[in-house]
């Protein structure tokens, strides 16, 4: 498992220039306390030799100021052209911002996970390069204009006009854009038992936000003449080589809620989210978003296919299994600080974190700095939308000594996120999917911040 330090989270004045804290964040893969050290002891040295370059090279008249330093090359000269053509790359000092997979969570890489830097990223919007990817077959770069969707019926009375769409037919349709959170259902999966990874990346990764570009599946049923009162399901299937299976209530279709969507983040979707087409599916576990979409059938009752009637269940204390458990409860983290982070000095931080609801909209979240004792409410930034990321933020003075830093978030319908001691009273903890439960993470007095859980 990588277990490359998050981004530091405060730095004294003079610290470091940019080629030096990437020196110090390799350096610091060896050890937290010796990365610390080395930390402060270089920002020393940095502020030393600055001087020293300083009365080297004086700037100004007869002379000049001795504590006036020389201007960087990018203030002195001629950058870099506009490209001629390619896609926009981020900086190389950004490299660290990455998906990283968990090497031994799967037996390969086709069905495997990578997640997104939850640590790293600001507001809502999840970077298309950063999304998290899951897949049960591999991905494929399907070629769109070979590419069909088919509409049917389990029987000629559930869908009078059976239709085949293509990518060009489906994109000429009206499209509607929506900004929706898309999280995998056993996302803090691995934390059902005890503590078992480093950092919020590990933890809360599989969890992505993204604006989602398409058309409403209600308007092609309608074009095909659903019967929406007998048919009261619908099947929906990938063409990946697992064939993808799930069954969408028809009461979430009929919301209008349901997309094919073959945009995200204003681009087409990329080839690891099901270009050329895949369904959204707001608020429901992100295995019900099929991808690489290639049919709807309606019919009368739940499809109960390999992937919902052997995976995707809900282990129960008695042993028995909970089927069609697919909404995904509200729940919240804070991303900073948050494991595998270091604060560097004692003063203000900005406590920063994400909520969410498959029910609707982010109505409230309180955060702790003392493991619950007591909690005070966030800022919730805008916008706060239904079925979406929302960013929230606390003023916090961290006087050098332990914390336990939490975050509990309610959602519209007045459910409030639950801790681990309230959620394994009902489901033990042998299960593997719809975690929820409070997150903790200690701040230790050397400022490391370690993953932790509070029984």
């Amino acid at each position: 498992m990588d277990d490359t330090p998050g981004r530091l989270i405060r730095a004294p004045e003079n610290f470091l220039d940019a080629a030096g804290v990437r020196r110090v964040f390799d350096e610091g893969k060896q050890g937290r306390r010796d990365f610390i050290r080395r930390a402060f002891a270089a920002a020393g040295a940095a502020a030393a030799g600055g001087a020293a370059r300083a009365a080297a090279n004086p700037v100004g008249p007869e002379g000049g100021d001795p504590n006036i330093l020389e201007l960087p090359e990018h203030s002195r000269g001629l950058g870099q052209g506009v490209a001629a053509e390619g896609y926009g790359k981020p900086s190389r000092y950004e490299s660290n911002v990455q998906r990283r997979h968990s090497p031994g969570l799967t037996q390969t890489r086709q069905a495997s996970v990578s997640f997104a830097p939850l640590q790293s990223l600001f507001g809502i919007v999840t970077p298309s390069g950063l999304h998290f990817e899951r897949h049960h077959q591999g991905w494929w770069d399907v070629d769109p204009s070979k590419h069909r969707l088919m509409l049917n019926g389990s029987d000629e009375r559930m869908l009078r006009r059976p239709m085949v769409f293509t990518m060009d037919e489906l994109m000429r349709l009206p499209s509607v854009s929506r900004f929706h959170f898309i999280e995998c259902g056993a996302n803090t999966g691995m934390e059902w038992g005890n503590v078992a990874v480093p950092t919020c990346q590990y933890s809360h990764g599989m969890l992505s936000c993204s604006e989602f570009t398409g058309v409403p599946l209600k308007v092609l049923l309608e074009l095909a003449g659903a019967d929406l009162k007998r048919g009261r399901y619908v099947l929906a299937e990938g063409a990946d080589g697992s064939s993808m299976t799930r069954t969408i209530p028809m009461e979430m279709v009929e919301r209008g809620e349901v997309l094919v969507a073959y945009g995200q983040n204003g681009e087409m979707l990329r080839p690891e989210q099901g270009y050329p087409l895949r369904l959204v599916v707001p608020g429901v576990q992100g295995v019900s978003w099929v991808k690489y979409l290639r049919r709807i059938e309606v019919g009368d009752q739940p499809y109960a296919t390999k992937d919902e009637a052997v995976h995707y269940i809900d282990l129960m204390p008695d042993g028995r299994h909970r089927q069609y458990t697919s909404i995904q409860e509200c729940k919240s983290v804070v991303t900073t600080p948050s494991g595998g982070q270091v604060l560097l000095d004692n003063g203000y931080y900005n406590i920063s974190g994400l909520a969410w609801s498959g029910r609707g909209k982010v109505k409230r979240v309180d955060v702790s700095v003392d493991g619950g004792r007591s909690w005070r409410t966030a800022r919730l930034e805008t916008p706060v939308l239904s079925k979406c990321l929302t960013r929230f933020n606390l003023d916090w003075v961290w006087d050098g000594k332990p914390a336990l830093i939490q975050s509990r978030a309610t959602d519209e319908t007045g459910y409030v996120q639950p801790t681990y001691r309230e959620l394994r009273a009902v489901r033990g903890s042998r299960s593997i999917y719809h975690n929820n439960s409070v997150q903790t993470w200690l701040v230790q007095e050397s400022g490391e911040v370690k993953n932790v859980q509070l029984s």
